[in-house]
């Protein structure tokens, strides 16, 4: 009687062991080129804050406070959007109190802008309050986003 030997292996190591470290390899590379492609379009986060309050109602001042990159900051812009349009006619005055042709503050920590209206109802309770920070690199970042 002839015995005959079957042979469960399908690969051999060797084989097994190429292929293995081909597909690693490959992995590697796709992964890496996804990693530092991405990278190039991420911009650092600067810090710097600004705080806004309202003090009655017809004005919000918002104030600039610096942070650790205040001296990156070339100027910020400050909008204002009431929440009724009974607060329309809004002028701006900065922190000497003089009235301005624009809403931009300067880079100095404690520059305000102030907004007034002259309406009898005033500012109502959601009164939306942006500040975009603009950077001497060409970066622009929101500093506030807030209601008051």
């Amino acid at each position: 009687m002839v015995v005959t030997r079957k042979n469960d292996e399908a690969v051999s190591p060797v084989i097994g062991v190429i292929l293995m470290v081909a597909i690693t390899v490959i992995l590697a590379a796709v992964i890496a080129a996804f990693v530092f492609g991405m990278s190039g379009n991420i911009s650092k986060t600067k810090v710097v804050a600004a705080t806004v309050s309202q003090s009655d109602g017809t004005h919000i001042t918002t104030t600039y406070n610096g942070g650790q990159d205040s001296a990156t900051l070339s100027y910020g812009v400050v909008t204002v959007t009431p929440g009724s349009t009974a607060a329309a006619g809004l002028t701006y005055t900065n922190a000497s109190g003089t009235a301005t042709t624009n809403n931009i503050f300067g880079p100095v920590v404690g520059s305000t802008v102030t907004y007034s209206t002259t309406t009898l109802s005033g500012f109502s309770a959601q009164d939306h309050v942006v500040v975009v920070g603009f950077f001497q690199d060409g970066a622009q970042q929101v500093i506030l986003d807030s209601y008051v």
